[in-house]
């Protein structure tokens, strides 16, 4: 009995060394496998940018990586950097083969920061001449039609888009947000690797100056009566999107009464004050961001009332220090009958043409270059080497379209080729000099979003025309910036 006991606990401490020999060897296995997995998982997963290299470089169908189909909840939560959740994209009548959709390992979003992170390379060290163009945002805040919008820049070899923040829309009540249309905007910028600038507008009525029995009217736009409450929020803004907002405008055409009604009138002075204590904040909050003075419009009508005339008001910013707040000068041309090279004192008669503006009355606001100009000259006359960021820039047609907008007449001179031809002079000659910083194209989209309506000012300018076709500007301007982009060694 003693023998055959001795032989069980000897098979049993084998069983025993067996079991725990071979669970220490699965443990191991799996802790390989699971090394060797987490070492090569970032190999087989495509960032944004990676995903713009291919399509770029790419003749087959466009590889694309973009948001949920749910959009973003609108919370005070700073928005973090999106993950690469993938549905497919709308085609758009370009005739284009479908999107291909890489299936990716999914990632952690990052936790939000209430602090907020620096640009990653700083968009204001480099001031290399860069072309944009404005996106609407859908009416809807349907995110498969932005994502198409954004795909149609990415297609025109374009990384920077202007998106318009009006400030009345998102802050209704004062404290109180809805920020979906920005979240659904700056979501899809950061999947297309497209810098975004921000043009940030329209006080809400809560904000405006006290006092609007003295004659102050809400029907038209104004500045805040505080800066302070315009500063809070571009500065909620850039603590909302962390690292992500390239530059802002401060304001729009505000030597015009409709867009700066207030009790000072069309002050200089009040404008060079807003811009300061914004500027201010943002080299606080987010140095790397631009910011952009308001640009002007270019007007013939120097009343004082319901305008100041473009020149006079740009030398009256300069004399109250706008250089010395801004990164870049803001400024708006929407061509009329003429081309972007020729200066509104040497304008050759074109006896064809309907609209007689430019042949008749000869002054700078004709003129594409000589507006240009004119603005260049007096900052550097001030000293000063700062750029010009052109906000605004187009050429309005109507030849594909079954009317016209009132006053709009001069569109009707103006061909769909001719449209294409402008551009591509503009960028050249913006691209050849020093002065121009960016320069965005007005506009993608406003025809397909107003159901292209003749009436609608914004739909002449739009390249993409009735039917959702590309117009043959779309087509110029592509190939121009993927040309310009190998140039300068920009993706």
């Amino acid at each position: 009995m003693a023998a055959k006991s001795q032989a069980q606990q000897t098979k049993s401490q084998v069983r025993g060394f067996v079991l725990i020999w071979t669970f220490i060897t699965l443990a191991m296995g799996m802790a390989t496998f699971l090394a060797i997995y987490y070492a090569y998982q970032p190999q087989i997963e495509l960032s944004a940018q990676e995903v713009a290299d291919n399509n770029n470089n790419s003749g087959g169908a466009p590889v694309v990586v973009i948001e949920s189909q749910t959009p973003l909840p609108a919370t005070d939560t700073p928005i973090p950097l999106p993950t690469d959740t993938l549905i497919p994209l709308p085609t758009e009548n370009d005739e284009t083969e479908e999107p291909v959709v890489v299936a990716q390992a999914a990632t952690d979003t990052p936790a939000p920061t209430d602090t907020p992170q620096p640009t990653p390379v700083p968009p204001d060290e480099d001031e290399t001449f860069r072309v944009g163009i404005q996106i609407q945002i859908p009416p809807d805040q349907n995110p498969d039609v932005m994502n198409g919008w954004y795909r149609s820049t990415q297609q025109m070899n374009i990384n920077w888009v202007k998106i318009q923040v009006r400030w009345e829309l998102i802050e209704p009540e004062q404290g109180q947000y809805d920020w979906s249309s920005i979240d659904l905007a700056m979501a899809g910028a950061r999947f297309f690797g497209i810098h975004p600038m921000l043009s940030i507008v329209t006080a809400p009525d809560w904000s405006r100056e006290v006092g609007r029995e003295a004659g102050i009217s809400t029907a038209q736009h104004g500045p805040p009566g505080n800066n302070e409450d315009y500063v809070t929020f571009v500065r909620n803004i850039l603590e909302r999107y962390p690292g992500q907002v390239y530059a802002i405008e401060v304001w729009n055409e505000q030597n015009l009464s409709r867009e700066w009604t207030s009790m000072q009138g069309l002050s200089a002075s009040n404008y060079v004050s807003l811009l300061r204590d914004t500027y201010n904040m943002v080299q606080e909050v987010s140095p790397g961001t631009i910011v952009i003075s308001g640009a002007l419009s270019p007007t013939g009508l120097d009343d004082g009332i319901g305008a100041v005339d473009d020149f006079r008001y740009m030398q009256l910013m300069i004399d109250n220090g706008l250089l010395d707040v801004t990164d870049c000068v803001g400024a708006h041309h929407n061509g009329y009958n003429i081309g972007p090279l020729v200066r509104y004192d040497s304008v050759p008669n074109d006896p064809t043409a309907s609209f007689r503006g430019p042949f008749d009355n000869p002054h700078h606001s004709w003129s594409f270059r000589s507006t240009l100009e004119g603005y260049t000259t007096r900052i550097r006359n001030a000293g000063s080497d700062t750029k010009l960021c052109i906000t605004e820039f187009g050429w309005a047609v109507t030849e594909d379209l079954s009317g016209f907008p009132r006053g709009f007449e001069f569109a009707n001179d103006n061909t769909l080729d001719e449209q294409a031809q402008f551009f591509t002079e503009a960028l050249d000659w913006m691209s050849e000099g020093d002065d121009v910083w960016l320069a965005f194209v007005w506009n993608l989209n406003y025809g397909p979003q107003a159901g292209w309506d003749a009436t609608n000012d914004n739909v002449p300018y739009s390249l993409i025309g009735p039917d959702n076709t590309f117009r043959p500007a779309y087509d110029a301007i592509r190939d121009w910036a993927a040309a310009y982009n190998e140039q300068v060694g920009q993706n």
